[in-house]
């Protein structure tokens, strides 16, 4: 394994990045509306990552041509824009990269199309930021990846969902996918997990299902990932970059 730990310098510089990865994200969830085409969206997000300098980064992934991957529903991750429009109670998840200055940022959310979503829709996609925002804590000089692990994995089962264990976090950098892998249940003890340093920077990602934790391809579909029992699925995720003395959530 090939740990590239980040120096200040390069820190600030996907700081930056991040910053600039936030205003199109929050410039696309104001956009996304009922009858909008994925692949509207996905022009919409290339112009934007354009305006602020930066590159998307999904399409320096060999044979990926799109800026962002947008599942809905059962579909999970990596699912290219289609002419497929959204509909009222779809969930979309937005997963989206900035390639800015030589550096990579990564950043997903999923949302309820329409109106206000019910109850248990609700409590499904709040669980996941939750469960981020608690994984997110645990990263930090002196812990380990294990307890990011642990964190996500105690906080999606104990809501009755599930972590689909073959998608992970990694790490981030020069590359999109760099090491470390992040994932999201324990796979082993977390005392055998890498202990985390200052300059280590992580895309931290909570990717759950319903239902299963088992994932298949979707027929004619080269990318799209789907649960394997085609339950409602989400993905949550930040890049965050460890210091000697604090945390950085960069996007």
């Amino acid at each position: 394994m090939n740990i590239d730990l980040k120096t200040e310098k390069e820190i600030e510089i996907m700081k930056e990045g991040g910053i600039r990865l936030k205003k199109v994200v929050k410039a696309l969830l104001k956009d996304i509306t009922v009858g909008m085409t994925s692949k509207h969206i996905d022009d919409l997000a290339e112009n934007l990552i354009e305006k602020e300098g930066g590159e998307p980064s999904f399409k320096k992934v060999k044979d990926y041509f799109w800026t962002t991957c947008l599942p809905i529903n059962d579909q999970v991750v990596h699912t290219p824009p289609s002419n497929r429009k959204l509909n009222q109670g779809d969930l979309l998840t937005l997963d989206i990269g900035m390639y800015f200055k030589g550096y990579h940022t990564d950043f997903a959310t999923t949302i309820y199309i329409g109106k206000i979503p019910d109850k248990e829709t609700k409590r499904f996609l709040e669980t996941g930021k939750k469960a981020l925002a608690l994984a997110i804590e645990k990263a930090k000089t002196g812990n380990r990846l294990g307890d990011i692990s642990a964190t996500i994995e105690k906080e999606i089962y104990g809501q009755g969902y599930f972590v689909l264990k073959e998608l992970t976090g990694h790490g981030i950098g020069k590359q999109l996918h760099e090491d470390p892998y992040v994932f999201g249940f324990r796979e082993r003890p977390v005392e055998r997990t890498i202990k985390i340093q200052p300059g280590l920077v992580i895309a931290i990602e909570v990717i759950y299902s319903k239902s299963s934790e088992e994932i298949a391809y979707e027929k004619n579909s080269d990318w799209s990932v789907v649960s394997a029992d085609r339950s409602l699925s989400a993905c949550f995720e930040h890049t965050v970059a460890i210091m000697e003395k604090n945390s950085l959530v960069l996007t």
